[in-house]
């Protein structure tokens, strides 16, 4: 076999073994997961996984980094500077469809690495960038409004970053009515910060 198909099936392989280990691990937990069920759920022998990932904590930093990759990704697009000067409405479109997105492609990866008992230094990456986001969102209503006090800012994009937390969940276990509840969120975040333009938050 040609290298560069034996790379590709390898690199395809390593995406299926990883996508069952987000499976397994969502379901049960890192702690109670096994490198046996995830050989089962990707339908391939331990041996198999093993060719690819030495242990459980292999496959999890493997997790952690498709996820920190994604996330910067979508952080990239989503909190661009450059977007200060758009009406707000479009401003806050541009920064909540690709969250969204990148939650609804990953859909096991948040809770997956916000648990207790996923190894800390195997999440950190991913957990760091979740709490970039109120940095990423202040950068931008800094460009937006450059004479309001840096705390303001900060503390207004706390809050918009935790607005936009209390309904992720509830978007991503909606079906027929998630463009209503994404809706819901978009319009919530341009009330709140339609009022700091205002002086009023």
């Amino acid at each position: 076999m040609p290298e560069r198909r034996r790379q590709a099936r390898g690199e395809r392989r390593m995406a299926q073994l990883l996508d069952a280990a987000a499976d397994v691990f969502a379901e049960n937990g890192y702690a109670k997961a096994t490198t046996n069920a995830v050989a089962a759920r990707a339908g391939v022998s331990p041996g198999t996984l093993y060719q690819f990932f030495a242990n459980k904590e292999a496959l999890a930093a493997g997790l952690a980094e498709r996820y920190r990759s994604a996330l910067a990704q979508a952080h990239e697009q989503a909190f661009d500077p450059g977007f200060a000067t758009l009406p707000l409405p479009e401003l806050v479109d541009r920064m909540v469809e690709p969250m969204i997105a990148v939650n609804l492609e990953n859909p096991g990866f948040k809770a997956l690495f916000t648990a207790a008992d996923m190894p800390a230094h195997v999440a950190a990456p991913a957990r760091e960038l979740h709490a970039a986001v109120a940095g990423r969102i202040g950068s931008v209503i800094a460009a937006r409004l450059p004479d309001r006090p840096p705390e303001d800012v900060h503390r207004t994009a706390v809050v918009a970053t935790q607005i936009f937390g209390a309904l992720l969940g509830t978007i991503l276990s909606a079906d027929g009515d998630r463009d209503r509840w994404v809706a819901e969120l978009k319009q919530a975040l341009i009330g709140y910060l339609a009022a700091f333009e205002s002086g009023g938050a």
